[in-house]
């Protein structure tokens, strides 16, 4: 195969063909890893965070999420230090085997109920060594790309790459379905949920196959035949001018694009089944029809990067993102499931507590315990997916429930043994269930009141602005840095914004949510990052299109 770097105007050749199509399809399956755990979040929380409460179960395992996230940088410094020193395919190989393995585990872990504490901690714990590979992944796979394409089809080849991640979590999503439809709900929940973790023993086969066929970078070979490489890469890009380089891009390019693509496809889903209470498999045929709409747009949006530029795509999405999301998401809630908002417009729920009994309940570490009868209302209303309000009441008063014209009154979870608080909460729960099927609030989105047309188009639009955002993204990285740190340099921006601005949406918008009763108020953390990524971006960086990348 051909390692002669090519000229600027040159077609690729069949053979760079097939480098670029093995590399996308090794990271296809890496993405589908790595996405596994979103797609079931929900059913994780029950099986390895059964130890609190549901709501604090949630954001716990949204957190165990965003741990993979956490450490995709560290992963990015190291990983790219190592393909920048010796090569893009070695590092391949290592990435897709951590990956692969860490995966697998997840599918073998006994539950909470099986080795309780530990169970959770090795979870975590497997979701750190896939952030570490993934961090070492996207770099070398976009880089790999790039130095294979010719300079005026930059933007369309390594779009490729680009769909992977959405073409990952489809197809964790499709085999999802799969396992639902043949084994049934129960059975999937109970068990069946480690299928699809299992099957990434075979997808890890095909995956090291496919990378040991690939030979390395042409541009990469040349620099190390001519002397030219870095001996310190991750010192280096720390260096003067391409520090400000990498703060600018992480700011101004990589914070916006991983709001944009978590908040259209992860938080969109997660909105879905857990805020809107579609039942898990038409949420997922949902997202899963948007996304198929979806993706052919990142290839366009990676054609067209190549005639007007890469900045002021990406740009635009994060700006159209930013002026649409809150009534998209309003849209979603009235085709997907009117009955709230008709609910939420007849009568209105209200929580009457003395507001100094209120909590903000996000507790990363679980170390607070909310029980206040306040905290037991709004806790209560997040899980039965019904937005509130909160009316100051006199204090040291209990708080109430206000549903329409009926009252339903909290009560102090302080002090109450096991069997005490499980009888006051079945009580209480049974007498707020009441209030609100009373009050017309569905316990669950009816499918057959669901507008399919309505709620695709609503999805489709956030993943036409992932593919804005994303689609040229890959191609803009890999101009603004040179060869001998390029893997370094590109990664560490990258996977800061998305490990640690992007990974933490979901957990944080929930929370955002949870702690106000407003269904749209976690959306406001995506647009104001997406909004910075604007300015800094608009005034600071510069466009790339076409330039030389062989220095």
């Amino acid at each position: 195969m051909s390692t002669t770097p090519l000229p600027a105007k040159a077609e690729l050749t069949k053979g760079h063909k097939k480098v670029i199509f093995a590399s996308s399809l090794g990271t296809v399956f890496e993405w589908y890893d790595f996405f596994l755990y979103g797609s079931l979040a929900a059913i994780i929380a029950k099986q390895f965070f059964s130890g609190v409460n549901e709501t604090t179960g949630m954001i716990f395992a949204l957190l165990a999420f965003a741990a993979g996230f956490f450490v995709r940088p560290f992963g990015a410094a190291f990983f790219g230090s190592l393909g920048d020193r010796i090569g893009r395919k070695y590092t391949f190989l290592v990435t897709i085997l951590i990956m692969g393995i860490s995966t697998f585990l997840v599918g073998v872990l006994p539950n909470y109920a099986s080795i309780g504490f530990a169970a959770p901690v090795i979870l975590i714990v497997l979701r750190l060594a896939q952030g570490l590979a993934m961090g070492g992944e996207y770099g070398g796979a976009a880089t790999y790309v790039a130095e294979h394409a010719p300079e005026d089809k930059r933007g369309l080849y390594t779009s490729f790459i680009q769909c992977t991640a959405t073409l990952g979590l489809f197809m964790s999503l499709l085999i999802i379905l799969a396992c639902r439809y043949f084994l049934g709900n129960e059975a999937f929940e109970a068990w069946g949920w480690r299928i699809p973790f299992l099957v990434s023993i075979i997808l890890l086969g095909i995956s090291v196959w496919i990378r040991l066929q690939l030979s390395e970078s042409p541009l990469f070979q040349q620099m190390k035949a001519e002397g030219k490489g870095s001996k310190t890469p991750f010192r280096d890009s720390l260096k003067g001018g391409n520090l400000k380089l990498m703060l600018l891009v992480l700011l101004g390019a990589a914070a916006g694009q991983a709001v944009v693509w978590y908040g259209g496809q992860f938080y969109a889903l997660f909105f879905l089944s857990s805020m809107l209470k579609v039942d898990a498999t038409t949420s997922y045929l949902l997202i899963a029809a948007a996304l198929a709409l979806g993706t052919p747009f990142f290839i366009f949006f990676g054609w067209l990067s190549d005639r007007i530029g890469r900045k002021k795509i990406i740009l635009a999405g994060c700006l159209l993102a930013a002026v649409t999301y809150i009534p998209i998401f309003k849209g979603l809630t009235h085709f997907a499931n009117p009955g709230i908002e008709e609910a939420r417009s007849g009568s209105p729920a209200l929580v009457i507590a003395d507001p100094n009994t209120c909590s903000f309940q996000f507790d990363p570490v679980g170390l607070r315990k909310f029980t206040s009868s306040c905290d037991v209302a709004t806790a209560a209303l997040t899980k039965a997916g019904v937005p509130y309000d909160v009316q100051p009441a006199a204090a040291g008063s209990l708080a109430m429930v206000s549903v329409g014209n009926t009252q339903v009154t909290s009560f102090e979870a302080a002090g109450l043994t096991k069997d005490e608080l499980k009888a006051k909460g079945d009580a209480f729960g049974s007498e707020l269930k009441g209030a609100l099927t009373a009050a017309g609030y569905p316990a669950k989105a009816d499918n057959a009141r669901i507008n399919i047309a309505g709620t695709v188009f609503m999805l489709w639009l956030l993943v036409l602005y992932v593919t804005m955002v994303y689609g040229p993204i890959a191609a803009y990285l890999v101009e603004l840095f040179p060869t001998r740190i390029r893997y370094t340099s590109m990664s560490l921006p990258y996977h800061i914004g998305n490990g640690w601005f992007g990974g933490f949406l979901p957990a944080i918008s929930f929370a955002l949510v949870a702690g106000t009763g407003n269904l749209y108020y976690g959306l406001w953390y995506p647009i104001i990052i997406a909004l910075m990524t604007v300015v800094v971006g608009g005034l600071f960086l510069r466009e790339t299109k076409g330039v030389d990348i062989t220095k």
